[in-house]
């Protein structure tokens, strides 16, 4: 029997050992997970190359697909869950900004449901969820900010697992998407910072850590 995963888990292959031997690569991740599971280039934006697999040969699939974009892919442990966002922007005194919701239209939040499916895709702001649960993402969310070190700006993406309430890291976007009407300046316009304001104080935030290299 597999062992049942508890928390939020991940491994990570490269490109040329799936290449070399994919069928010890499968066997390896079916041993570690069970079905249905993620597959991710490591280093990627916009759910590209990103692919759900629910059985052995949408695996081998997913494999395929992802190696076309990098080099490291990550294979992720299925949560059924919420996913939240949020702002964090500065330096080394970072704050978080509103907390948000996106409600995919389809079975995740791939590149169609986020830039195709005409506007069937919901974000909301903020995320119908407890203050409590939005201190503790917020905190969580600066905390990892600080741990990787990032300057300027970032948004760190979670998952609420909706059947035990646990909140989990999922990713920091370094360079998330930063129209009028991306995420993330919507999330720091909640929290009462404008467009044009945000942009003043990322550059400032530039300056700051440029003067800071000692």
């Amino acid at each position: 029997m597999k062992r049942k995963i508890c928390r939020f888990a991940i491994i990570k292959l490269y490109r040329k050992d799936i290449k070399k031997n994919i069928d010890d690569v499968i066997k390896s991740i079916e041993e570690k997970f069970n079905y249905p599971l993620f597959v991710k280039p490591a280093n990627l934006g916009s759910s590209v190359g990103i692919s759900k697999a629910h059985d052995n040969k949408e695996l081998i699939e997913a494999l395929m697909e992802a190696c076309k974009y990098d080099r490291k892919i990550v294979i992720e442990e299925y949560v059924p869950c919420r996913e939240i966002e949020v702002g964090v922007i500065g330096n080394d005194e970072p704050m978080a900004s509103a907390v948000g919701e996106i409600i995919a239209s389809k079975e995740f939040y791939d590149y169609e449901a986020k830039y195709l499916d005409g506007g069937k895709s919901e974000i909301r702001i903020p995320a119908d969820i407890t203050e409590s649960q939005k201190n503790r993402i917020r905190n969580m969310a600066i905390n990892a900010y600080k741990a990787l070190d990032c300057c300027g700006f970032s948004r760190v993406d979670f998952f609420i697992n909706k059947e035990t309430g646990e909140i989990l890291i999922n990713e920091i976007n370094t360079i998330p998407g930063f129209t009028r009407y991306s995420m993330f300046p919507l999330l720091w316009k909640e929290a009462g910072i404008e467009y044009s304001k945000l942009i003043d104080m990322l550059i400032e935030y530039g300056f700051e850590r440029y003067n800071d290299r000692g």
